[in-house]
C-alpha cells in the first residue's frame, strides 16, 4: 500500500504595517535589549529632548512588541538616570544633572591622560595611520557641517587612542561614566568655533603620539578635556531648559 502523500501547507504571510514601525521585529528574548539600545542612542544624542514625555504604547507600536520589553528597557534607562518615572504622571526624559558633570569629566580626564601617554609609548606606524584617518574623517564632517558624523568620529578617535594604548576596556568604562557628559557635549558642538577647536586639540594629541612623546601626549589630552569643565556654565546659560540644578 503506497504511503500517503504528505500534505503541503502554504507558508503563512504576515502583513506588517509600515508608517512609524521600525524595520525588523525583535523577538521577545532580544526585544528589550534592542529597544534599550535604540532609546539610549536617541536620549544621549538629544533626539529626545530633556523634559520630553515618553509613551510606552507608542514605543511598543513602533517596535511591533508588547509593552513588557518596553518597560524593561525603560527601567534600565531610568537606573542610568536618562529617564524619570512618575507613577501618576508618566515617563519623561531626564534633564542633564549639572552636579554630576564635573566629577564625570574629571574621571574621564584622568583615565584618558593615561591612555594618551601609553599610546605615545606603544603606537605602531599602522596605528598612527588609523588615528590620522579618523581625524581626517572629522575634518570632512566639519567641512560638510555634519555634526552627527563628527561626533561619531570624535568617539572613535578616543576609543582608538585607548586601543593603541593596549587598554580598550578603559574606553568601555569611560562610556559608562560619561553618559550625561555626552548629552552636554552635544550642546557644545554647535557653538561657534567649537568643532575647529576640537580638531586642533585632537591634532595636538596625535602629533605627540606620533612623536612618541608620552608627557606631551598626556598634556595635550588634559588640555583637550579640560575645556569640557570650562564650558559647563556657558552651555547651561544658552540652554537652561536642558539642565537640572538640583544637587
Amino acid at each position: 500500500m503506497p504511503a500517503p502523500k504528505s500534505k503541503k501547507t502554504a507558508p503563512s504571510v504576515r502583513r506588517v504595517a509600515t508608517g512609524n514601525r521600525r524595520s525588523g521585529r525583535p523577538r521577545s528574548a532580544t526585544a528589550a535589549s534592542r529597544i534599550y539600545s535604540d532609546l539610549r542612542s536617541e536620549l544621549v544624542s538629544l533626539q529626545r529632548r530633556p523634559g520630553e514625555a515618553i509613551s510606552e504604547a507608542q514605543i511598543a507600536l513602533s517596535f511591533g512588541v508588547s509593552r513588557t520589553p518596553v518597560r524593561e528597557a525603560i527601567l534600565k534607562l531610568s537606573d542610568e538616570g536618562l529617564l524619570e518615572i512618575y507613577p501618576q504622571s508618566g515617563i519623561f526624559v531626564s534633564r542633564i544633572p549639572i552636579a554630576a558633570l564635573p566629577e564625570a569629566i574629571i574621571i574621564r580626564k584622568a583615565l584618558e591622560e593615561t591612555t594618551a601617554r601609553l599610546a605615545a609609548e606603544r603606537a605602531t606606524p599602522s596605528q598612527i595611520l588609523a588615528l590620522r584617518s579618523v581625524l581626517e574623517r572629522q575634518r570632512e564632517a566639519s567641512a560638510a557641517g555634519d555634526i552627527e558624523t563628527f561626533h561619531q568620529a570624535d568617539e572613535l578617535f578616543h576609543a582608538t587612542v585607548a586601543d593603541v594604548a593596549g587598554y580598550p576596556g578603559i574606553w568601555k568604562f569611560i562610556q559608562q561614566v560619561k553618559v550625561h557628559v555626552d548629552r552636554y557635549r552635544r550642546l557644545t558642538l554647535p557653538q561657534l568655533g567649537r568643532i575647529p577647536k576640537v580638531i586642533t586639540e585632537h591634532e595636538a594629541v596625535l602629533t605627540a603620539i606620533e612623536a612618541h612623546d608620552p608627557e606631551r601626549a598626556r598634556r595635550a589630552m588634559e588640555a583637550h578635556l579640560a575645556g569640557l569643565l570650562d564650558n559647563i556654565s556657558a552651555t547651561q546659560h544658552i540652554n537652561p531648559e536642558f539642565f537640572d540644578e538640583r544637587r
